[in-house]
């Protein structure tokens, strides 16, 4: 080899390090200041439950509440929005469809390598909790699916009160999933309200 194609290897070598490092330093930063913010959204619902404040209206980007499914040790705060910007941080009430305290299709959506992960795992009868900082709607788990990414029909509207849980598919694939995975799940009791 000539001392300029070694020259080249090296500098691509260099390169392609550099960007290496880029790309760890990037998913660092996103991973850091995602876990940051859950961590401040979840400080922030405790403090407001503790002190008794209702739900104020939600706002894009606010705190909706806390979603728990407890035998997949599950527990995340919910923000209202879809956009790339907030289900890169936490998971997102869809704003199209209703609040979980509201009668309909309420769905949230979060993707499988931040925070919904564990819905691998989850089994038809499995309990949902969604809390605000007042009271406490519990679901029961009734159905999974695995649809293309366009098939809208897991949000249609229900005449009863409904949660839906969106997240990417399969859980082993690296960058874009082709697919996804949809929990229905009804509301099982009255709500209860946070002593």
């Amino acid at each position: 080899m000539t001392a300029v194609r070694v020259w080249l290897a090296h500098l691509l070598e260099w390169m392609l390090l550099g960007i290496g490092i880029g790309c760890l330093a990037t998913y660092g930063f996103e991973t850091v200041d995602a876990r940051r913010f859950q961590f401040e959204q979840t400080a922030a619902f405790a403090r407001n439950a503790r002190e008794g404040r209702t739900p104020s209206p939600v706002r894009a980007g606010g705190l909706v509440g806390m979603l728990d499914i407890p035998r997949l040790q599950l527990s995340t705060p919910v923000v209202e929005g879809d956009d790339d910007g907030t289900l890169q941080r936490a998971a997102g009430h869809l704003p199209d469809t209703p609040l979980p305290w509201q009668d309909g299709n309420s769905a949230i959506a979060a993707h499988r390598d931040g925070l919904f992960r564990p819905l691998k795992d989850v089994r038809v009868g499995d309990e949902i909790r969604f809390r605000t900082t007042s009271t406490e709607y519990r679901y029961r788990v009734t159905r999974t699916a695995i649809v293309g990414p366009s098939d809208l029909s897991v949000l249609k509207p229900d005449s009863t009160a409904a949660l839906t849980l969106i997240t990417c598919y399969p859980f082993r694939y690296i960058g874009s999933a082709p697919k996804r995975f949809v929990v229905h799940a009804e509301r099982i009791a009255a709500p209860k309200t946070a002593n």
